[in-house]
């Protein structure tokens, strides 16, 4: 019997705007601020390394590009405009292509949200955070919680889809305060929503305040009450979870993030984007250079910031497989398994790693899939280390 078609990656283009107001505490990605940006050459930039990886890749058609940061937000629109005009006029486009922009939920952001619409933009992700004012000041954000609820609610105005992030399990919170918050969140009608517990990365303000012992993260007995909180509150509202961090109604998810959690191909453009393309029938990893500024010099030297650019052998590109696709509820299609490396697939679905990790209630397979459980998905790093070895 053949096996069912397996569900389609898609494509997507990620655009990086680096530069924010000020750096989140929290915050480990590639963020900057700067007094004065050049934005004309910003566009320029960033146009002309598109151009760059529009000639030389497959033009399969483009299911999504996402505007990610930093604060995209406070990129002008009309640069936003001009990519997405460059990626139609480069590569061919799905009819419904998914154009998603970060935003920050403060009165100057949303104040621009109808002029982002004009300019292409279909999808919003707005940084919330948080829906307490004594939390939102604790993770270094500029906008009060009654700032975020008006800002949602303009979103939903301008835009046919709109998500928002929440981070939780956070110092001291109990399950009565998040069960508040998260229905505050829940109760605005929402198709997507992302929660995030926090983590203390390193060389962040946070990693510094909890060496000095400023504060102590949350024990990991009471983040895992909080998880299963989550669940059932997101169930209840016709939003399960279709990723460990993110929750949708049916049809809502973020397809540019399940092509990453599908592990399909995708264009990263800008400071310390990174992408997975197929040259010339090979999967390659790309990474552009970091700091702005190194980066902007070399797209105008040489039309593009490319760092590296590398092949990824079949083993490296099923590692990389499962660690996404395992993120996701419904798990790694068996059959894009054996697709990437036969071999590999092979020995770990008949392997004795894969069944211990099944007996001891981690991981299910069924006919078609490999899946994470709930159990499983809470402490995913250690049972992919443990798979994996």
């Amino acid at each position: 019997m053949p096996e069912p078609a397996i569900a389609a990656p898609g494509f997507g283009i990620y655009v990086h705007w680096p530069f924010c107001r000020s750096k989140c505490p929290y915050c480990d990605f590639n963020s900057h601020v700067r007094e004065q940006i050049d934005q004309p050459r910003w566009r320029r930039a960033l146009l002309a390394e598109l151009e760059h990886f529009a000639s030389g890749i497959p033009h399969e058609p483009v299911t999504s590009i996402f505007f990610g940061g930093g604060t995209p937000s406070l990129m002008p629109p009309e640069t936003t405009a001009a990519v997405i005009d460059a990626v139609r006029r480069h590569f061919p486009t799905a009819a419904d292509l998914e154009v998603t922009l970060e935003a920050n939920p403060t009165s100057v952001e949303t104040g621009r949200f109808a002029t982002f619409r004009a300019a292409g933009v279909n999808r919003v992700s707005l940084g919330v955070q948080a829906l307490d004012d004594q939390a939102l000041r604790f993770l270094g954000r500029q906008h009060s919680a009654g700032e975020a609820l008006a800002a949602v609610e303009v979103a939903q105005r301008n835009f046919e889809r709109v998500s928002f992030d929440l981070i939780y399990a956070r110092p001291g919170q109990t399950e009565a305060d998040w069960r508040r918050e998260l229905h505050a969140a829940l109760d605005h009608g929402l198709e997507h929503i992302s929660l995030y517990q926090l983590t203390i990365e390193a060389n962040t303000g946070f990693a510094g305040a909890v060496a000095r012992r400023e504060f102590t993260p949350l024990d990991g007995d009471s983040a895992a009450g909080l998880y299963e909180l989550t669940q059932a509150l997101c169930e209840g509202h016709g939003l399960p979870a279709y990723e460990i961090s993110n929750h949708a109604k049916p049809g809502a998810e973020s397809r540019h993030n399940l092509t990453y959690w599908r592990y399909g191909s995708y264009l990263g453009i800008g400071p310390g984007a990174h992408g997975r393309a197929l040259l010339q029938g090979v999967r390659h990893a790309t990474q552009q250079w970091r700091k702005p500024e190194v980066w902007l010099e070399q797209v105008e030297a040489q039309g593009h910031g490319t760092e590296e650019i590398a092949p990824i052998s079949a083993a490296a590109a099923f590692e990389e497989l499962m660690m996404m696709g395992l993120r996701l509820a419904k798990g790694v299609p068996l059959a894009r398994m054996r697709e990437i490396d036969p071999a590999a697939a092979a020995g770990l679905i008949t392997g004795r790693r894969l069944q211990r990790l099944i007996e001891g209630g981690f991981l299910a397979r069924d006919a078609t899939h490999l899946r994470a459980t709930s159990q499983g998905r809470q402490v995913l790093n250690t049972v992919l280390a443990e798979l994996l070895a």
